[in-house]
């Protein structure tokens, strides 16, 4: 154990957090993603949600400030509900002091080409639709 490392950050997890570079992408996505597809790296966190995921590489991963919208989800589809965990990722991300309002919505087929070009992929045990998040790795400065 490591103090004040989140424990769902385990070591393969950090590794790839850690060796991905500036402009990076981390997608995080449900357990509906068709991730081993589409992954070039995967980590599995299974049992785990979405924001729960999310709140913990948030604790670690600066996101790019030179981008206007470091964080990009999903689009609903035609004949879906507003899908309300895209909220509960906003507050997230303003919590962790990234800003408010960086998510970009991007259509479901653009997106699974975007997540085919990450850099890393985590897929959770997430059962609510459009629980996936594209995260753009930034700077400290």
């Amino acid at each position: 154990m490591l103090k004040n490392i989140d424990p769902l950050l385990g070591p393969e997890l950090l590794m790839h957090l850690s060796a991905m570079g500036h402009g990076d992408e981390v997608a995080i996505v449900d357990a509906n993603f068709p991730a081993s597809r589409c992954a070039q790296r995967l980590v599995r966190l299974d049992g785990v949600s979405a924001t729960e995921a999310l709140t913990s590489i948030m604790s670690v991963l600066p996101l790019d400030q030179y981008v206007e919208k470091p964080s990009s989800i999903m689009e609903v589809g035609e004949g879906d509900s507003f899908a309300a965990i895209t909220e509960e990722f906003q507050d997230i991300i303003t919590t962790a002091g990234e800003g408010e309002s960086t998510n970009a919505s991007i259509e479901r087929f653009e997106f699974y080409r975007r997540v085919e070009q990450a850099y890393l992929v985590v897929s959770t045990g997430e059962r609510r639709l459009y629980g996936n998040i594209l995260l753009k790795k930034g700077v400290i400065k």
